[in-house]
């Protein structure tokens, strides 16, 4: 990802940071008083409203600094009370066609990450081994425009593998792997594209964007491998999906502009599809930055396959990954409309 981050080395770093906190902090009292008045949305609560405009300013300083919360990465499996880590294996026989070539170019090859796995209350942490071919898991790649967060429960992420989990009527575990997350610029180039694909196209017995970068692969690619790949999943579940890295919806009138209340900035927005796709679902915000080029996404898988395939859930007034975060008031009807569709 070619991003910029001008203030990522020290001293400037930590000025940076030190300020922006004060800023905040000066902040709060502004906010408290305007969102009595008047809120970025109608239907945002006083409470909902303070809540967005901190996390917007949080959401914002790595693209100013580069990663500054100190998540673990595919280097290390840290230990964690409610999830059990497990190493895999890097896979180079699957890799295969367009990917191949890109490999070579970028000079990388897969590697030992690490995984978490969650698991529904009352089994076991982790399913037995290898996963029965009939077994339905989850599999989880975690968000962060490929440079931030992790799969580690000790980051916000984690309340989705574990919700889907729970949701689930047949399905009692989840794995969320890491990947190798990309640098940005004026740190030093590392991981570059593919790295984090190689790292979620695994062998492992399994049935939001790397999900849809991983099944695009699996379904194109059949027969091409040095060995056969694995099936592309049953079903695909895409969480505000970053679909577009050009600036075609980033124009005037479209929900990048306009939606500015977001918990992501504009950054994210100047930077397709699905012919034989699993049964898919997408979720998205209204009042979220990518929602133009999500429901195009929607419109051209359901154009592709068949329409009862492509299921959608929009939040009215919801920001950006509402899912994560527990004291989203629409979080409830997701996970409800969630549960309906994984029925």
């Amino acid at each position: 990802m070619a991003a910029v981050a001008p203030y990522a080395r020290q001293p400037w770093k930590t000025i940076y940071i030190t300020s922006e906190v004060l800023l905040i902090i000066t902040l709060l009292p502004v906010w408290a008083v305007t969102f009595l008045f008047t809120r970025p949305r109608p239907t945002w609560s006083w409470t909902q409203s303070m809540l967005v405009a901190v996390v917007r300013r949080l959401a914002d300083m790595p693209n100013a600094v580069g990663a500054f919360l100190p998540f673990p990465d595919y280097r290390a499996i840290e230990p964690t009370s409610n999830a059990e880590g497990a190493w895999i294996d890097g896979v180079p026989d699957l890799i295969t066609a367009e990917l191949k070539v890109f490999s070579a170019v970028a000079n990388v090859a897969p590697v030992r990450i690490p995984g978490y796995w969650y698991a529904k209350k009352g089994f076991p942490r982790k399913p037995a081994s290898p996963v029965e071919p009939n077994q339905r898991v989850f599999l989880l790649i975690h968000g962060g425009a490929f440079t931030q967060l992790s799969a580690h429960p000790k980051c916000m992420t984690s309340t989705l593998p574990q919700s889907l989990v729970e949701l689930s009527d047949n399905a009692t575990h989840a794995l969320s792997v890491e990947y190798r997350r990309s640098s940005i610029s004026p740190l030093p180039d590392q991981h570059p594209f593919p790295a984090a694909l190689l790292d979620c196209a695994r062998r492992i017995q399994l049935p939001r964007n790397l999900a849809l970068a991983l099944a695009r692969y699996l379904v194109e690619n059949k027969g091409t491998a040095d060995v056969p790949l694995p099936s592309p999943p049953g079903h695909l579940l895409l969480v505000s999906p970053w679909a577009d890295l050009s600036n075609s919806h980033a124009t005037p009138g479209s929900a990048a502009f306009t939606n500015n209340a977001d918990v992501i900035g504009s950054f994210y927005t100047g930077r397709g599809i699905s012919a034989g796709f699993p049964r898919t679902f997408i979720i998205a915000g209204g009042a979220e930055r990518l929602v133009d080029q999500i429901r195009t996404l929607r419109d051209k898988m359901a154009k592709d396959m068949e329409a009862s395939q492509v299921g959608y859930y929009e939040g009215t007034d919801a920001i950006h990954d509402y899912f994560i975060f527990t004291w989203h008031p629409g979080r409830f009807d997701v996970l409800k409309a969630i549960q309906e569709w994984l029925a």
